[in-house]
């Protein structure tokens, strides 16, 4: 019989996901430029949304200084107005528009009134109370709004730019491991037999595998395919969505479609979990690895030779 991954006791598992939670924390609380790069690219949006709409004073705002907006690149700061702000998606169907990319927006005068006419209606009277008093804004308010705009902008990027990069950077670190291991990555494929994918010594990345989409697949020495998401978890009550709700559901597919034989769904950890949320999903069929520990992930690798 081929060679299972580890199952970790209990105790393995509660040490493991303390070391995990360690370094999340020092590395959120490590000093970074980001929150005051986010926040000098927002301010420079909003002043400069403010100066092409004339700082939603009174008289109106016409369809040339709507189209500059747009124009200009300034769509985002533009739904930022809003409050709470407005997505992309919500606006289009809020405004009942056809296309509310900028190339696109910035041409149609009825459409750019109809997405004008969203945001003055939920405009948020706690940034901009001038408006309701039909009156300019003073200097005060103005700056008042200014602040207020570009910190929920910068926040909002940031909370982003988290959530992507630590995706990012833990599938970084498995294919680079997976490199110092020998193994070559290949372009992606669909996957719907055991026989397609990577072959020998390869891994791809972002592969579809089944109906299901696995972040990195790698031919394993005895011609299993072992199927890797790469979870970031930045709560304990986060990890049931990125554990259990994900990651387990897929190794459940996996083993339901290609058999037990055939396939070993895996899980690259980091960040802050639960021990119950691991143990659940271990019972489940998930093998789970750490990216504090990527040797335990080489260990299993070598033991299916």
């Amino acid at each position: 019989m081929s060679n299972l991954p580890p199952r970790w006791t209990t105790a393995e598992l509660t040490e493991a996901a303390a070391i995990s939670s360690n370094q999340f924390r020092a590395e959120r609380l490590a000093s970074s430029d980001a929150w005051g790069q986010q926040y000098t690219q927002a301010r420079a949006k909003f002043e400069k949304l403010f100066e092409v709409l004339g700082n939603l004073a009174p008289g109106g705002v016409n369809d040339t200084q709507l189209a500059a907006a747009y124009t200009k690149g300034l769509g985002e700061a533009f739904r930022y107005l809003a409050g709470p702000p407005i997505s992309d998606d919500d606006l289009q169907v809020l405004a009942d528009v056809e296309s509310i990319t900028p190339s696109v927006l910035s041409k149609n005068n009825d459409s750019l009134r109809k997405v004008f006419q969203v945001i003055s209606t939920v405009i948020d009277p706690h940034r901009f109370p001038w408006i309701a008093n039909d009156a300019a804004p003073t200097e005060q308010q103005r700056e008042a709004a200014l602040l207020a705009s570009s910190v929920l902008l910068a926040a909002q990027r940031i909370a982003t730019e988290r959530r992507n990069d630590g995706k990012t950077t833990q599938e970084s670190k498995v294919k680079d491991y997976l490199t110092s291991l020998g193994f070559t990555g290949v372009p992606p494929v669909t996957i719907t037999t055991i026989v397609k994918g990577p072959g020998p010594m390869q891994f791809c990345a972002e592969c579809q595998l089944g109906e299901r989409k696995a972040d990195v697949v790698v031919r394993l020495h005895d011609t299993r395919l072992l199927a890797i998401e790469c979870k970031v978890s930045n709560s304990a009550t986060n990890s049931v969505k990125r554990l259990n709700n994900d990651a387990a559901v897929k190794a459940e597919y996996w083993l339901k479609q290609f058999g037990t034989a055939q396939v070993v769904p895996a899980a690259a950890l980091a960040g802050v979990y639960k021990v119950l949320n691991l143990q659940q999903a271990q019972t489940r069929g998930l093998a789970l690895f750490w990216s504090h520990d990527l040797d335990a992930l080489g260990a299993f690798i070598q033991s299916t030779r």
